[in-house]
């Protein structure tokens, strides 16, 4: 379990869209919209090594990835934790993400390790320090 909260969890493994919040290097923070998978006791998310966000967490590897529903009452589950960067080995986890998104318009490509390649894929790999929510 990623939380003490079975709710929280269940919450986390329904949803597939958060807001990831890393930091600058001024110590101020920048957020944007990621898909998330759960993968065990910890979350991952797929992106290029060319965006802020792989730069920010390469720098300070603190995060905080909110996941929301998609209506009201607007219900969420926050993660804090520490991120680490996954050059190697991205076919298993980067699958999770996109059966995370199954039905949203967003395929896995035919050739997964080609395009992982082409995009100069990471994975976030991100293990909780503390998780916060409201669900009601």
């Amino acid at each position: 379990m990623i939380s003490a909260q079975r709710t929280w969890d269940d919450f986390l493994r329904r949803h597939r869209w958060a807001v990831l919040t890393t930091l600058r290097a001024s110590g101020s923070p920048v957020s944007a919209v990621v898909a998330y998978a759960l993968d065990g006791d910890e979350l991952v998310v797929s992106t290029p090594q060319t965006t802020f966000r792989h730069d920010s967490i390469a720098r300070d590897e603190r995060v905080n990835l909110c996941a929301f529903s998609n209506q009201e009452p607007f219900n969420f589950v926050a993660v804090e934790g520490r991120c680490d960067i996954e050059r190697t080995d991205l076919v298993r986890t980067t699958r999770l993400v996109f059966n995370a998104i199954e039905g949203t318009g967003y395929e896995e490509p035919e050739d997964l390790p080609g395009w992982l390649a082409e995009q100069q894929r990471v994975i976030l790999r991100i293990r909780p320090t503390r998780v916060y929510g409201v669900i009601r």
